[in-house]
């Protein structure tokens, strides 16, 4: 298999339209409901904990299949099993972000992202989800806790693989970059937090608009 091959697939994988299929299921379209946007936030927003559960756990094997699967079939002699994985990753997650299925639109990439942190530095990811629930259990603000939580994943990526360097440098490199992107899909959100606007989430309620 070539590196372009895996991308491609990678890319796909991230781009199957779970929240929409889920949405489908139960008779809305994501898109058309809240905030439009086709992630789990907006899922648990229109249409409650069960398929916003669902999505979660598709979005999480979406990333996690990609990087766990794809670098045993290419060739090593260049490149590592890890620095594939994460190239692997971030197909995924611009397949999530960028859905073929949905013209080009989708979530922000937080559950894809994680399913494929849980196979490249899951220990870091673990420190990353402890801040997420932290803070959504304190404040109940998804977009919040998912900015913190990529905070946490770069800090703790570099604490735990920092002393494998250079090896690890692509994992530490695309984690920052993560964050960086995490950054700008929630920019709306920033602001929302900065003016104070930004809502506590609720199942079938206006919520935040993340």
């Amino acid at each position: 298999m070539t590196l372009a091959l895996a991308l491609a697939l990678a890319y796909l994988a991230g781009s199957i339209p779970t929240s929409f299929l889920v949405g489908r299921a139960w008779g809305v379209d994501p898109g058309e409901k809240g905030s439009g946007n086709y992630g789990a936030t907006n899922v648990f927003r229109t249409l409650g904990v069960v398929p916003a559960l669902l999505v979660i756990v598709v979005d999480i094997g979406k990333g996690a299949a990609p990087v766990l699967l794809l670098p045993g079939w290419l060739p090593t002699d260049a490149v590592s099993p890890t620095a594939y994985g994460v190239l692997l990753a971030v197909a995924a997650v611009l397949g999530h972000v960028y859905s073929l299925f949905l013209g080009f639109r989708g979530g922000k990439g937080i559950g894809t992202a994680a399913g494929a942190y849980a196979v490249l530095a899951p220990w870091a990811l673990l420190v990353a989800a402890i801040v997420w629930v932290g803070l959504v259990a304190w404040r109940r603000i998804v977009s919040l806790a998912s900015l913190g939580g990529t905070v946490a994943l770069l800090a703790a990526v570099v604490a735990l693989r920092g002393d494998e360097w250079p090896e690890s440098w692509p994992l530490i490199a695309v984690t920052a970059a993560l964050a960086a992107f995490v950054a700008w899909t929630h920019r709306e959100n920033i602001e929302r937090l900065r003016s104070g606007a930004e809502k506590p989430i609720a199942p079938g309620s206006a919520g935040e608009r993340g």
